[in-house]
Parts: structure tokens; C-alpha cells; sequence
């Protein structure tokens, strides 16, 4: 058993820890605020080719896996600069389409996943089905050669900056029956697609909306993995959304911590660094301990995900060990800091809002509760 990186996976974390970190989290931070995009910080990345790392290399990508995507997450949340986009285009749909996707849909949609140059977000939240996902009201109806769309998704990222929406809606017949679920392409220009800005108070530069589908037309061949595929298609990119999700917050936590021991070290009140009195040093070492533990489960998830083994035990355990401790090591560093943990100048406080979110989404901590009491341990289902 080897838990040492490949040198390869290494100067990927260097390189892109030196991109993000030229740019800073005071940058992210203003075109967050402002409203704008991390437009500079992508372009960067699509140049040396770090955004499509998972992506096979028939295809345009680095044919790396997953591991090497969260690599990358983890190594721009760690610089102060988490793109949630990665986890969304490259991860979801990118891994949907790679395992999925149609000759044609791979060529049409791949390569520029790949490059960056496309990006492609996902929809399945619905304002009445929560974390429920068979009971999506969003339906797809054969028309001819097409299907229409009709319904409402929300909390959709990125929608303003996206190309299209991979779009999960339930398939039903001219009477209403259902036939299981769909996975849809759709243009984000599409006629009949109307998008409206939800107002959040997280500072990060992707942007959240409400889709509404009135009766909007989808040629047959963006279906992907045609009628009667059944779940497959969606939780392939269920796994690596969790994963990746894990990563961008083992990212934050780590910067958290760095953050914390620099001031802990320099911050003298009686005499001595702060970071001398244990009152500081071991709620912070626990932390780091926390924030460690959850990088491991990563990395595992990662590795049985790129194996072709099932990955969605430890995707979950991933997700929810990485946003509690993450969250843990925030605090602490905001504590450590005491009135300067809250300061815009130190950075800290306005990672609060994101990190948080990765407590709920992509998949509460709850239903992650249920899924490893269930699964894991055998329990009554209890929902």
C-alpha cells in the first residue's frame, strides 16, 4: 500500500498552487463582490491544459481521472481561489459524457470541456423535490424528433457563464405516465429558457439562478444515454461531484490553517507568540488533524472512482468528513485571530459563506447520515 503522490500529481498541485496564488484571494474576493467573474484565473488554467485533466486524452483532456481534478480544486481553494465550475462542468457533466455520451456528444461537447473553452453546468434541484430526486416535476415528452421541457430547477451555478445545462428531468409519455429519468443537453439560449439571479450571500463569482422550461424544444440526440438508462447516467457524475466538492473544501480548510499559524506565530500579547499557550495551539492541531483525516477519505473516493470500483460509499463519506472539518478549521482560524477574524484584510470570513454551503450542497450532511446508515451499516431505511 503507497500513500505518496505520483511526481506527476505533484507538480500539477504546484503549478496550479502558483497560478492560483499569483492572482490571491484579495482578487478573487473584489470580482466576487463586484459581481464578476474569475474569468482571468480560467483562461490561465485552460491554457496550460489544468482544467481537463479528468477528461480522456482522446478527447482533448489530461486522461489523469478524477484524482487529478480534485487536485486541482483543492490547490486553488488552498491559494484562497475556489472556482466552483470545476466541480460542476469537468466533473458532472464531463464525467457523465466520457461514460455516456453519444460519438457525437462527446465530439461536440468533450473537447471543449476539456479546454475550457465550453462550459457546461448541471441542473437536478427543484424548489418541491429537495434531495429527493424521483420526485422531479420537471418533465421531458417526445415530440417527433425532440423532446419539450417543462418545469423549474434552481440553485443552478453558473448559468450566466455556461454554454449549456445538463438539464435531469423525468420522461413521460402524451398522457403523463413516467418512464424514468432523462439527462438533456440544452442550450443555455434556448428559446422558452428563462434564467433569474437568485440573491445568496456567498462571496464567490459564480452566480445562482432559477431556470423555468416552458415548453422549451430539445433535439432527441442531446439525450444522454438514451430513454431507459435508469439512473446510471446521473450517478456517474453524482460520485465526482462529492468528491470534488470534498476537495475545494480540504482546500479552504488548509488555507484556514495556514492562514491561523502564520498570525498564531507572529501575534505576540503576553510576551510569547499566541501560538505558544495551548489554548491556541491545540484547538488548531486538531483541526489540522480534522482537515488531514478528510484529505485521506478523498483520496481514497478518487482512487476507487478512477479503479472502476464503487466509489459512492467513501464520495460520501469524503463530502461530509472534508465540509465539517473545513468548517472546524475556519472558525478556529477566525477565533485564533480573534477581532482580525473578521477583517476583510485577513481573509477569512468571507470564505465562511461558501464553505458553509458545501455542508448542504452538493448532498446535506444529512441525507449523507441516511445513506451510510443505511448502506454501511445495514439500518432500517428511514425515509
Amino acid at each position: 500500500m503507497d500513500f505518496s503522490e505520483s511526481s506527476e500529481h505533484r507538480m500539477l498541485r504546484d503549478a496550479v498552487h502558483g497560478i492560483a496564488s499569483s492572482y490571491g484571494h484579495g482578487w478573487y474576493v473584489e470580482r466576487a463582490r463586484a459581481g464578476g467573474r474569475a474569468t482571468e484565473l480560467w483562461d490561465d488554467l485552460a491554457r496550460k491544459g489544468y482544467l481537463g485533466v479528468n477528461i480522456p486524452e482522446e478527447h482533448g483532456g489530461g486522461g489523469m481521472g478524477i484524482a487529478a481534478l480534485a487536485a486541482v480544486c483543492e490547490e486553488l481553494a488552498a491559494a484562497g481561489c475556489p472556482l466552483l465550475l470545476l466541480v460542476v462542468s469537468p466533473a458532472i457533466v464531463g464525467s457523465i459524457l466520457s461514460r455516456h455520451g453519444t460519438p457525437g456528444q462527446k465530439k461536440d461537447w468533450l473537447p471543449g470541456i476539456a479546454s475550457g473553452t465550453k462550459k457546461v453546468v448541471f441542473a437536478i434541484t427543484e424548489p418541491d423535490a429537495g434531495s429527493n430526486s424521483h420526485n422531479l416535476a420537471t418533465a421531458a415528452t417526445r415530440d417527433g424528433d425532440a423532446y419539450r421541457l417543462r418545469g423549474t430547477k434552481y440553485y443552478i451555478s453558473g448559468v450566466d457563464e455556461a454554454d449549456a445545462v445538463l438539464v435531469v428531468a423525468k420522461i413521460v409519455d402524451d398522457a403523463g405516465r413516467p418512464n424514468g429519468l432523462g439527462l438533456f443537453i440544452v442550450d443555455v439560449d434556448a428559446p422558452g429558457l428563462e434564467k433569474s439571479p437568485i440573491p445568496v450571500q456567498t462571496v464567490m463569482p459564480e452566480r445562482q439562478f432559477t431556470l423555468f422550461f416552458d415548453n422549451v424544444t430539445v433535439p432527441a440526440d442531446r439525450l444522454v444515454g438514451g430513454e431507459g438508462a435508469g439512473l446510471a447516467p446521473l450517478f456517474t457524475g453524482l460520485n465526482p461531484e462529492r468528491i470534488t466538492s470534498a476537495a475545494m473544501a480540504n482546500g479552504v480548510g488548509r488555507y484556514a490553517l495556514e492562514k491561523a499559524a502564520a498570525y498564531a506565530r507572529d501575534r505576540k500579547v503576553w510576551r510569547v507568540p499566541i501560538g505558544a499557550h495551548q489554548g491556541i495551539a491545540h484547538p488548531l492541531a486538531e483541526a489540522k488533524i480534522g482537515v488531514e483525516l478528510a484529505r485521506l477519505m478523498t483520496a481514497k473516493a478518487a482512487w476507487l472512482y478512477d479503479a472502476g470500483e464503487d466509489a459512492g460509499e467513501a464520495s460520501n463519506m469524503a463530502k461530509y468528513a472534508a465540509a465539517e472539518a473545513a468548517l472546524r478549521a475556519l472558525d478556529q482560524a477566525i477565533q485564533t485571530h480573534g477581532g482580525n477574524g473578521l477583517a476583510c484584510e485577513y481573509g477569512l470570513a468571507d470564505m465562511w459563506g461558501a464553505l458553509r454551503t458545501l455542508r448542504i450542497a452538493p448532498v446535506s450532511r444529512e441525507m449523507i447520515l441516511n445513506f451510510v446508515a443505511q448502506h454501511s451499516l445495514g439500518l432500517p431505511k428511514s425515509y
